[in-house]
C-alpha cells in the first residue's frame, strides 16, 4: 500500500527529495514504440521544457533530472524560505506565469482600486496568496504541474483519454549528503544504465548533459540548482560539492553501467570522503532505487526520519 505523503516527505530532516513519475497503460511517454514503429521521442523535450518552467515559477530547485522512455526522474531541493520571504506581489508574479489568478487577486497585483474593497473581499486576496506561497514550496504540487500538462497533451496526440502516469508519484528522501550524492550520480546515469546512451555527454533530456554543455562555456545553467564554487565555501542554496568533483564521480561511476569499460578510473577523492568502498559505491549507484525506499541515508538520520514522520 503506498505511503501517504506526510510520511514520506519531513522539511525538518532535508529539502532534498528523489521523485519518479511513471506511466500507466504500455504506450511510451517518450523513445520509440518497437512494436508499431511510432516515435513518442519528441516529447522528451515537453517534459523537459516544462520541469525548468517549473524551477523558475516554485521555490523548488531542480538538481537533477532524466527524461525516460516510460518515466521520469527528478532530484528537487525545496526552498521553504525562499517562498516565505517573497513579497505577495512576487508569489502572484511566480504563480500566474501557469495558473491565471482570481479576479481579486489580479486587482490587488494591478493595484486597481485595492483600498476601495471591503474587507472580506481584502481577506479573500490575502487567503489566496496564502494558498499560492504554500504551493510553491509543496511538491506535490511541483509534480502535479509537471505531470498533468504532459498527461493532456499525450493524450490529445494519442487520442485517448484516462490516466497517464500512475497515480502516485514515489518520492525518496535524501537524509545526508552520501545518500544526495549517491541519488545525482543514479539519475543522471539512468540513459547509460538502460542503454540508451553510451556516456554522459551522449545522454540527451538529463541534467548531466545540461552541465556539460555549459561547463565547457564557463559557467553552471541557471535552471538547475549550482554546485558551490570552491570545497571550502558554504554558501546558501547551492549543492554541497563542487561541479568538478561531481563530473569526476560520474565518470568513475558510470564505468558501473558500462561493464566493458576498457580503462578502470581511479576512485576520486570525494568517494574517500564519503567512507565508501570502490564496490560498494559503484553497487549504490546502480541500484539505488532498489537499495533504499521512501528515505536514503546513514542509520541514525533513518532513525530520526521514521520518528519525525510517524513511520512505522
Amino acid at each position: 500500500m503506498p505511503q501517504p505523503r506526510k510520511h514520506q516527505i519531513s522539511l525538518a530532516d532535508t529539502p532534498y527529495y528523489h521523485c519518479v513519475s511513471r506511466c500507466v497503460r504500455r504506450a511510451f511517454l517518450c523513445g520509440e514504440d518497437k512494436y508499431s514503429g511510432k516515435s513518442y521521442e519528441h516529447r522528451r523535450q515537453w517534459v523537459e521544457d516544462r520541469l525548468l518552467l517549473l524551477a523558475s515559477v516554485f521555490c523548488i530547485d531542480v538538481c537533477a533530472y532524466a527524461v525516460m522512455s516510460n518515466h521520469v526522474h527528478v532530484v528537487l531541493h525545496v526552498n521553504k524560505i525562499q517562498a516565505l520571504n517573497l513579497s505577495d506581489y512576487d508569489v502572484i508574479e511566480r504563480w500566474q506565469k501557469i495558473h491565471k489568478p482570481t479576479e481579486l487577486v489580479q486587482q490587488f497585483f494591478t493595484n486597481q482600486n485595492w483600498h476601495t474593497l471591503p474587507e472580506n473581499q481584502k481577506e479573500a486576496v490575502t487567503n489566496a496568496i496564502s494558498t499560492y506561497r504554500k504551493r510553491l514550496y509543496d511538491i506535490s504540487w511541483f509534480m502535479r504541474e509537471l505531470n498533468e500538462p504532459i498527461a493532456r497533451q499525450a493524450n490529445q496526440e494519442d487520442d485517448c483519454t484516462g490516466h497517464f502516469w500512475e497515480g502516485r508519484f514515489k518520492s525518496q528522501a535524501l537524509l545526508d549528503e552520501k545518500a544526495l550524492a549517491a541519488c545525482l550520480v543514479y539519475v543522471d546515469l539512468n540513459p547509460i544504465r538502460a542503454q540508451i546512451a553510451t556516456s554522459p555527454e551522449s545522454s540527451m533530456h538529463t541534467s548531466i548533459k545540461k552541465r556539460m554543455d555549459t561547463f565547457q562555456k564557463g559557467y553552471q545553467p541557471p535552471s538547475l540548482m549550482a554546485f558551490k564554487q570552491g570545497p571550502s565555501l558554504k554558501q546558501q542554496n547551492q549543492l554541497p560539492f563542487t561541479l568538478v568533483d561531481y563530473m569526476q564521480l560520474i565518470h568513475f561511476s558510470a564505468q558501473r553501467f558500462r561493464r566493458c569499460a576498457k580503462n578502470k578510473i581511479v576512485p576520486p577523492t570525494i568517494v574517500k570522503t564519503f567512507g565508501k568502498s570502490e564496490s560498494v559505491w559503484l553497487e549504490l549507484v546502480y541500484n539505488f532505487e532498489n537499495v533504499f525506499g521512501v528515505a536514503a541515508g546513514e542509520s541514525e538520520s533513518m532513525e530520526r526520519f521514521r520518528q519525525n514522520t510517524g513511520r512505522a
